[in-house]
C-alpha cells in the first residue's frame, strides 16, 4: 500500500483530539494519564493515515522521546492538568466514529501495553536512532503500523461499514458538503 501524505488535516488542531480522548475517559470514569494520552494520539494519527489513505487526522508533530512517542505541544499544555483553552466540541462525524473505534480498541489498555505497541513501530525506533526528540513523518508512522506485529491490523480496529446500493454493489459514502460541487441545469 502506498501512502501519500501531502493532504491537509481533517481536524484543525491536535488539542481537539486530545480533549476528545480526555472527555471520553472522564465520561467512562477512567483516569487518562499524560503518557496514555500521548500514545493514543500517536496511534490515532497513524491508523487514520492508513484508513484514510494518507490523510492526516490532525496537524501534529510526533517526536521520539525516551518514554515513547509524543506530541510535545500537547504534552506541555497538559503537563499541569487540562489546559484552559477553547477546543472544538463537535468534530466531524467520520472523525468521531474513527476516534470511538480507537478508544474502543486501545482506550482501556494499560499504558505498558500501549508502550509496547508504539515503541515497536519502525517510525519510533528509527527516530530514536536519529536522536532525542527526532521527528517522525506521517508516512513513517502509517507504514510502521502496517508492519508492526504488536499492533492489530487497521481493518480490525476500525468499524468501517460497507454500505450497498439497492442492487448490492458496495459504495463509499461521504458526508455531503453544501456548495462543494455545483450541479449544471
Amino acid at each position: 500500500m502506498e501512502i501519500v501524505t501531502d493532504m491537509p488535516a481533517d481536524v484543525s488542531n491536535a488539542f481537539d483530539i486530545a480533549f476528545w480522548f480526555a472527555d471520553t475517559a472522564l465520561n467512562e470514569n477512567e483516569y487518562l494519564q499524560p503518557q496514555k494520552l500521548q500514545r493514543l494520539l500517536f496511534i490515532a494519527q497513524s491508523y487514520y493515515c492508513i484508513v484514510q489513505k494518507g490523510r492526516k487526522l490532525m496537524p501534529a508533530v510526533f517526536v521520539a522521546d525516551e518514554t515513547g512517542p509524543m506530541e510535545p505541544n500537547v504534552y506541555m499544555a497538559f503537563s499541569r492538568g487540562r489546559p484552559d483553552i477553547d477546543a472544538e466540541i463537535f468534530l466531524p462525524y467520520e472523525v468521531e466514529e474513527f476516534l470511538s473505534d480507537i478508544w474502543r480498541w486501545f482506550g482501556h489498555m494499560p499504558i505498558e501495553r500501549l508502550d509496547t505497541i508504539t515503541k515497536e513501530t519502525s517510525a519510533f525506533k528509527n527516530a530514536l536512532k536519529r536522536g532525542p526528540r527526532a521527528e517522525m513523518t506521517l508516512k513513517e508512522m502509517g507504514v510502521s503500523f502496517l508492519e508492526n506485529c504488536e499492533a492489530p491490523a487497521a481493518s480490525q480496529v476500525t468499524s468501517q461499514k460497507v454500505l450497498r446500493t439497492q442492487s448490492g454493489k458496495p459504495v463509499q459514502v461521504k458526508a455531503w458538503v453544501p456548495g462543494a460541487k455545483k450541479m449544471r441545469l
